[in-house]
C-alpha cells in the first residue's frame, strides 16, 4: 500500500500509537520492533482493543483484513509523518542543543499556545521515533509545531531534519553531553551544527542567542533573529525573573542559565506577534515538572530537584546557580553522569573540583564515577549505600540540590528526606 493510501486511512481520526499498552479507539497501531519485542506479535492485540488498522512488517502477521503488510514500520512510520507534514504546510520550529531542550521546549509552547494552536513534542520523544509520533500528533487545527531533537552521534539531527523540515531552528547551547557517541565536544559541536546546516540549504530562519559566540559563527550565512536587545535579565533567588519592555517577568525556574531558555521563548513569541500580557502570562504560568528543577519544600529541608539528567555542562551551570543562591545551609547530592567515554573520569573529577571551590555545607557523590575521584567529601558507590547513610544521618534544615542522570534515579531519595 502507497503512503498516500495509508495517509487517507490515518486522516479519518488523526491517531497513530505504538503501544498496546496505551491503544485508542480508531487509531491505526504501527508494530515496530526493538531489541526485546516485536510490535507484529501484538497486531491483533491492537484491533481487539480498537484500533482500525495494523501497520507490520513481517509477512506471517499478515492474517487479518484491517492489518497492512509493509516493507518496513519504522520507516513507513517516518514516510507518513513526512507527508502530514508537506500536507499541513504549517510553521515548524525544530529545536535541538546539549542542554535545555525540553524545558525550552515547553516554554516555547507556553508562550504561543496563548495566541495560536500548537502542538509539540511531549516529554522527550525526540529521536527517529518519537519526531514522526510529534508530528503525527498534529491535526489540521494545528497552528504552529514545535518539534525537539535529540541526538547522541552525528548525521542524527540531520536525519530528523529530512523528516520535520523545520521552518525555523534554534540550538540551546553546546555542551558536553553525549561525548561518548559523537567523539568529543568538537563532534557535539558538528552534529547539533545539523540543524543550521539545513536551515542554510532549504533558506530558513536561525533563532540565536547573539552571546553565544559559536552560534554567531556557525550562523554566519543564515538568516537569523538575535534575542530581542531589550530583554533584561534582573536577579535569580531562586527563581529567574526578567524584563522586556515595561513588563516584569517572574519566572518559575531555578538557575540563571535559565535566562536564555525564557528569552528565546519570548523572542519566538514577539516574532510571531504574541501580546506582551500574552508572553509575560505564558511565562510565568508554565512550572517545571518530570525531575527538572523542581522545588520540594519538606518539613525540614527544602529541596531543587534536577534529576531528570546531567552532563558535564549542565551540572557544573547548576552547581554554580545553587552557589549564588542565598540560602543559610546548603547541601548538594551529585550523581553519575553517563555517555562520556573515556573521559568520563576526568570529567567527574573536574566536577568534584569544581564543588570544591564552592561554598556548601554537605557534599554527597554516589555512583561508580563518582566514586572513583579524589575528594574531601563523602563518597558512595552505590545508591544504597547513600541512601543508608542519609536515614542514619538525616539532614536537617537545608536547601539541597539533587542533580544526577536519568539512570541513577535519585528522585527516590526524596522518600528518605524529611
Amino acid at each position: 500500500m502507497k503512503i498516500e493510501d495509508i495517509y487517507q486511512l490515518y486522516t479519518k481520526h488523526f491517531l497513530v500509537d505504538t503501544d498496546t499498552r496505551t491503544i485508542r479507539k480508531n487509531t491505526i497501531f504501527f508494530a515496530l520492533k526493538g531489541d526485546n519485542f516485536n510490535g507484529n506479535a501484538f497486531a491483533i492485540e491492537a484491533l481487539n482493543q480498537g484500533a482500525s488498522y495494523a501497520i507490520v512488517d513481517e509477512e506471517k502477521y499478515n492474517n487479518h483484513t484491517n492489518i497492512i503488510l509493509v516493507d518496513d514500520v519504522l520507516e513507513t512510520l517516518q514516510k507518513l509523518s513526512k507527508h502530514h507534514r508537506r500536507v499541513l504546510n504549517i510553521p515548524i520550529i525544530g529545536l535541538t542543543g546539549s542542554n535545555g531542550k525540553t524545558t525550552t521546549k515547553e516554554l516555547i509552547n507556553a508562550v504561543l499556545s496563548t495566541t495560536y494552536k500548537t502542538t509539540a513534542t511531549k516529554g522527550n520523544l525526540n529521536n527517529h521515533i518519537g519526531v514522526p509520533l510529534t508530528l503525527l500528533s498534529m491535526t489540521p487545527k494545528t497552528e504552529i509545531g514545535i518539534v525537539e531533537m535529540g541526538a547522541n552521534h552525528k548525521k542524527e539531527i540531520a536525519f530528523l531534519c529530512t523528516i520535520c523540515e523545520p521552518d525555523f531552528g534554534y540550538i540551546t547551547n553546546f555542551g558536553k553531553a553525549h561525548l561518548e557517541g559523537f567523539g568529543g565536544i568538537e563532534g557535539v559541536i558538528e552534529g547539533k551544527s545539523e540543524l543550521y546546516t539545513y536551515l542554510k540549504e532549504h533558506h530558513k530562519v536561525a533563532f540565536i542567542n547573539p552571546q553565544d559566540v559559536l552560534q554567531v559563527e556557525k550562523t554566519n550565512n543564515i538568516q537569523t533573529i538575535p534575542f530581542k536587545k531589550d530583554l533584561q535579565f534582573i536577579a535569580v533567588n531562586p527563581f529567574v525573573k526578567l524584563s522586556y519592555h515595561s513588563n516584569i517577568i517572574q519566572s518559575n525556574l531555578i538557575g540563571k542559565y535559565n535566562y536564555t531558555n525564557i528569552a528565546i521563548a519570548c523572542t519566538i513569541g514577539l516574532h510571531f506577534k504574541v501580546s506582551d500580557t500574552a508572553i509575560k502570562n505564558g511565562i510565568e504560568d508554565y512550572t517545571p515538572e518530570n525531575n527538572r528543577s523542581q522545588i520540594i519544600k519538606k518539613t525540614d529541608n527544602k529541596i531543587i530537584l534536577d534529576a531528570y539528567n546531567a552532563n558535564p555542562s549542565s551540572m557544573k551551570a547548576a552547581l554554580e546557580n545553587f552557589d549564588e543562591i542565598k540560602e543559610a545551609n546548603k547541601t548538594v547530592i551529585l550523581g553519575d553522569m553517563f555517555e562520556l567515554g573515556n573521559t568520563s573520569l576526568e570529567e567527574h573529577q573536574n566536577i568534584v573540583d569544581v564543588v570544591e571551590g564552592l561554598h556548601f555545607n554537605n557534599c554527597f557523590f554516589v555512583g561508580e564515577n563518582f566514586y572513583q575521584t579524589k575528594t574531601k567529601h563523602l563518597l558512595f558507590k552505590t545508591f544504597e549505600e547513600l541512601l543508608s547513610h542519609l536515614k542514619n544521618n538525616p539532614l536537617r534544615h537545608q536547601s539541597i540540590l539533587i542533580k544526577g542522570s536519568r539512570g541513577m534515579r535519585l528522585e527516590r531519595l526524596l522518600d528518605c528526606i524529611s
